[in-house]
């Protein structure tokens, strides 16, 4: 059964830099060995979260690259992608755009706002990957 986990930003360190808690997803999965794809929202966030994956962790390595700037994508434990990047999904998907992940996986995160404005779109996602058979859980983070 696929799973969808929904991460609450509630830390104030998360608060301040919601691409910290996408860092240390990103770091869980490489540490499980699982090949990660993050969906960004767009360019600028997709570069934001690489430069972010080099710098937040000194002790940290998370071998990761933005899709289509590379042809060895495949080899990056973490892919980054922007919208304008038609990649394939991976078995553990990061999802940061705006509507819900369509396709073949085990595993999203979905990575929720601290504004209670932005989470409504949320719950209806909550809803959606609910009623197509997914294992929903919540995270306060």
């Amino acid at each position: 059964m696929p799973r969808a986990d929904f991460y609450l930003i509630d830390k104030p360190r998360f608060r301040e830099e919601p691409l910290l808690l996408v860092c240390e997803l990103a770091r869980k999965a490489f540490e499980a060995g699982l090949y990660t794809l993050v969906l960004t929202r767009d360019a600028t966030q997709a570069e934001a979260l690489d430069d972010l994956l080099w710098s937040f962790d000194p002790d940290a390595y998370i071998p990761h690259q933005i899709a289509g700037s590379d042809e060895d994508e495949d080899e990056a434990a973490v892919l980054i992608a922007a919208p304008d990047n038609d990649v394939a999904l991976r078995p553990l998907v990061i999802n940061l755009r705006d509507g819900v992940v369509e396709g073949t996986f085990d595993r999203v995160l979905e990575v929720v706002p601290a504004d209670p404005a932005a989470r409504a779109p949320l719950r209806e996602r909550w809803k959606h990957y609910q009623s197509n058979g997914f294992d929903v859980k919540k995270h306060d983070m």
